[in-house]
């Protein structure tokens, strides 16, 4: 697991410029790339230090229980993720993360009904995290890998040998790239580019960093070649689109159950592009959840009057939709 997040901070640090160049879907941004970099990258980082031997050189022995935890492992990822996501893509895919993470839970080896598990509660996920969710977009091509996973999985009668495992990786990957390809298709703004989804690649291209890690084999990456606006030649397409108002709000705030579900109305009321999902597994004494909060909105004040209405937010963010361009038209370096 650490050596999958590990490759998959390489594989998008070297791909995010394309990336940021084809994200046009939900705003023309040009920020998908950066943003999954980045959150990758809190995840990857988070397990740097973990079975590192303590001062003494000795490991408590429920630390080191925890750390041959597939489950614990990607858990404690998955909160930095989570606390440090940036964006629409960085936010789904901390989601996906955590919920992954769960049916992995007590278990030190990862076997294909595993791995069919986790991408399948992970995707769920990530589609029940969005107020309004739309295909075509990284949701279709999580949803994608886990259908295969499931299938494949359900094969094997219950083989939990590493070939079975590779089987089920092997199709994960496989219908993801298929489900890539087809949001162009699926969305008006990406057939106008004639682009595929950026968030949707970039999930590929840590679905295959996962299936590289396991099985010990390069990253496959033909995957990418034919993907309409991938090419280092093609532009960056998302500077000639119209340029996108209002701003991107996140924060972790602690809420009860139906405070939670009030404020998810209430922003989709203000805007658009919610999402809140839950940080942690349990409440604190005065049966609060953290949650991970993210809108799009004309106006940041009406947003954070609303959430502070409800509790005391915590890591506020608050960036502009509209990349400054300069007037060639290309992104400037400040924007990037």
């Amino acid at each position: 697991m650490k050596r999958w997040l590990g490759k998959a901070e390489t594989a998008l640090g070297n791909h995010s410029d394309r990336l940021n160049a084809i994200n046009i879907f939900p705003v023309a941004d040009g920020d998908t790339g950066t943003n999954l970099y980045l959150t990758v990258r809190a995840a990857a980082r988070a397990l740097q230090d973990a079975g590192a031997p303590s001062a003494a050189g000795q490991e408590n022995t429920g630390q080191q229980a925890q750390l041959n935890d597939v489950g614990a492992v990607l858990a404690r990822a998955g909160q930095a993720a989570m606390e440090q996501a940036k964006g629409n893509s960085g936010t789904l895919f901390s989601v996906f993360l955590c919920a992954a993470a769960e049916p992995l839970a007590g278990h030190a080896r990862l076997t294909s009904s595993l791995l069919a598990a986790a991408l399948n509660r992970a995707q769920i996920r990530a589609w029940s995290a969005l107020s309004d969710p739309v295909p075509g977009t990284m949701l279709s091509v999580m949803e994608a890998a886990g259908r295969a996973a499931a299938a494949v999985d359900a094969g094997q009668n219950g083989n939990d040998s590493n070939h079975a495992l590779g089987l089920v990786l092997d199709a994960a990957v496989e219908a993801a790239l298929e489900a890539v390809v087809r949001t162009e298709g699926q969305l008006d703004a990406l057939q106008a580019a004639h682009v595929v989804d950026a968030g949707g690649v970039g999930m590929l291209l840590i679905l295959d960093c996962l299936r590289s890690a396991v099985l010990g084999e390069e990253l496959r990456n033909e995957l990418l070649d034919g993907l309409h606006g991938y090419d280092l030649q093609d532009p960056h397409i998302h500077t000639r689109m119209p340029a996108d108002d209002g701003v991107e709000v996140m924060c972790t705030i602690s809420l009860s159950p139906l405070d939670a579900a009030t404020l998810r109305q209430r922003l989709d009321e203000l805007g658009d592009s919610v999402i809140m999902s839950q940080v942690g597994p349990s409440a604190d004494a005065g049966g609060r959840y953290r949650w991970r909060v993210h809108v799009h909105v004309p106006d940041p004040v009406p947003a954070l009057d609303m959430i502070r209405s409800l509790g005391d937010p915590a890591d506020v963010s608050v960036s502009e939709l509209a990349l400054p361009r300069d007037p060639a038209g290309e992104v400037s370096a400040e924007g990037r």
